[in-house]
């Protein structure tokens, strides 16, 4: 079987890599840990002290780790920790949000890949975030005898289906998890149907909802505000994770109902950082004023109206105020703290939806598109308990933004709700790190001697 894999990896590799190398000269990607990716060449241990390594592919799983390691360190204070992710961007928000801990690349899943890395990080457990199926790390890991666990596990109807066709491969993996942690029944279910021994299979919850603020006057959204110019009484439509063609959609909103709501602000955040200057091009190109929150100056960068100064970022009644580029990385969070009324993209397109329960924490009234099946389960429960708002496309999502900022008190209602049930799913964090602890270093646990 690994070495199957590996000839199907390197003509996978072989196929897209006219695409890789493409992406690496015009949008600089791909252009670093290739030592660590291809070769496993990862930090050597250099401590006696037991390691957990902990594996989140992008941007989004990293910071889901951030409430699971504070957790985890008030349990296993004399361990060290190692994250890995797939992404540059992951890596640079993972060197930014784990500042103590050592950060680097996880290993392509070549055989050779996998037995190196292992070798070298020796680890005393391994946790991957969400569902990452690595055959030969998966393999490599328990050949070794280190305890492997799931958190925050999750198995989309997508990916279901998918997966249900690979099911004798997929039930050798799964047998050689010693713990599952998933975020709901349907996941627990579902990992069950695929294999997984349903005693190793727990459901403890979404730690996404975990990390969520919920005080808008928290101290990076009051820094946002500060920075952006934009005082405390103008109401705020943020538009976040979109991709083409939602900027547009958003601004075409935003435009009509400044006719009747002169003061409001636009603030669009894209999914993607490659999307940035695109978006921003976009936006001149309307001919409107711009600000982009990477040059954190509060006056807007691109000129209005053919040339002309354009207005100061905080605008009036009369002028046209800039829209707000957020164009960095691990911000949005926050900056749905702003938002009166918040759009969640992903969701006009066949993305599949973003994480729409940052904006729900912060008690925004929300919309997104039809598709959100990526988020199915809280989009269903958000739309059940009406704290959220379907549209079909941007003409829909004009007239509901406008009937939004009409009625307050209807968006303040439904803005209330969903943070309502946000702080009501809190709480798997917790439930994860006591479950790795029992399974490490409480009595019976693995390497309670490590401890």
């Amino acid at each position: 079987m690994p070495w199957l894999l590996n000839v199907i990896y390197c003509l996978l590799i072989a196929a897209v890599a006219p695409i890789l190398l493409y992406r690496r000269l015009v949008h600089g990607k791909y252009r670093t840990g290739w030592n660590q990716k291809l070769w496993g060449l990862l930090p050597l241990r250099r401590s006696d002290r037991p390691l957990i390594w902990l594996h989140a592919v992008s941007v989004g799983e990293v910071l889901q780790l951030q409430t699971v390691v504070q957790e985890l360190q008030c349990r296993l204070s004399g361990w060290d920790f190692l994250i890995t992710t797939t992404t540059s961007t992951g890596y640079a928000v993972a060197k930014r949000e784990f500042p103590a801990f050592q950060v680097c690349y996880f290993p392509l899943d070549f055989s050779w890949t996998c037995r190196r890395a292992l070798s070298r990080v020796q680890p005393d457990a391994v946790a991957l975030v969400e569902l990452e199926i690595w055959p030969n790390f998966i393999s490599a890991v328990h050949r070794a005898g280190i305890p492997l666990f799931l958190i925050n596990g999750r198995v989309s109807e997508h990916s279901y289906r998918g997966y249900k066709l690979l099911r004798p491969l997929l039930k050798r993996l799964l047998s050689r998890f010693d713990l599952l942690a998933a975020q709901n029944e349907t996941y627990a279910d579902r990992l069950t149907a695929l294999g997984a021994d349903s005693r190793n299979v727990h459901v403890t919850g979404s730690v996404k909802f975990d990390r969520v603020e919920t005080d808008r006057s928290n101290e990076r959204t009051t820094q946002l505000r500060k920075s952006l110019m934009i005082d405390s009484d103008m109401p705020v439509f943020v538009a976040g994770s979109t991709q083409a063609p939602e900027e547009e959609y958003a601004i075409d909103a935003w435009l009509a109902v400044r006719e009747t709501h002169p003061r409001l602000r636009l603030v669009i955040a894209p999914r993607h950082q490659e999307r940035f200057e695109e978006v921003a091009s976009l936006i001149s190109s309307r001919g409107l004023p711009l600000v982009r929150r990477s040059a954190a100056s509060g006056v807007a960068t691109e000129p209005h109206d053919q040339g002309k100064s354009g207005p100061s970022a905080g605008g009036s009644e009369l002028e046209l105020p800039p829209v707000i580029l957020l164009d960095t990385l691990g911000e949005l969070g926050s900056c749905w703290g702003l938002a009166d009324v918040a759009f969640v993209g992903g969701s006009l397109t066949q993305r599949g939806g973003q994480n729409m329960i940052e904006p729900a924490g912060f008690g925004a009234a929300i919309l997104f598109g039809p598709n959100t099946w990526n988020f199915q389960e809280v989009t269903d429960a958000l739309i059940a308990q009406r704290a959220a708002k379907v549209v079909a496309n941007g003409q829909e999502l004009q007239s509901v933004l406008c009937d939004f900022l009409n009625d307050t008190v209807l968006a303040n209602e439904m803005g209330d709700v969903a943070r309502r049930y946000v702080l009501s799913q809190q709480g798997a964090s917790r439930k994860t790190a006591e479950l790795l602890y029992a399974r490490l270093v409480a009595p019976g646990g693995r390497t309670q001697s490590a401890a």
